[in-house]
């Protein structure tokens, strides 16, 4: 019988096992990687452009879920968004989730 020891030794002295062993985890992260990361990353440079290109008359919808047309954009990063009549908001264009026409485009 092997004491612990010696089972160390032998350890030690195969580095390729070691490796073997972490072979199923880095599979797991590549995998992983591109199925979830990657594609996160690409929606969210789109999103990002899309947002950097907002003008007069664009149809978005909010994170909150409100639907609105652009009034006019500042520097800042604040987005003025017409409702209804009479009604505008103020809000932070990182509060915007997208174009109105790109999630209808979403949905089919």
């Amino acid at each position: 019988m092997m004491t612990l020891p010696s089972l160390l030794v032998l350890l030690q002295a195969t580095p390729s096992a070691q490796l073997v062993s972490f072979v199923p985890l880095i599979l797991i992260f590549v995998i992983f990687y591109f199925l979830v990361i990657a594609p996160a990353r690409k929606r969210q440079k789109k999103l990002q452009t899309t947002i950097d290109a907002l003008k007069r008359g664009d149809r978005v919808i909010t994170t909150g879920g409100i639907y609105g047309e652009v009034v006019s954009t500042e520097e800042n990063g604040v987005v003025f968004l017409k409702v209804a009549d009479n009604v505008r908001l103020k809000i932070s264009k990182s509060a915007i989730a997208g174009l109105e026409q790109e999630e209808q485009e979403e949905k089919k």
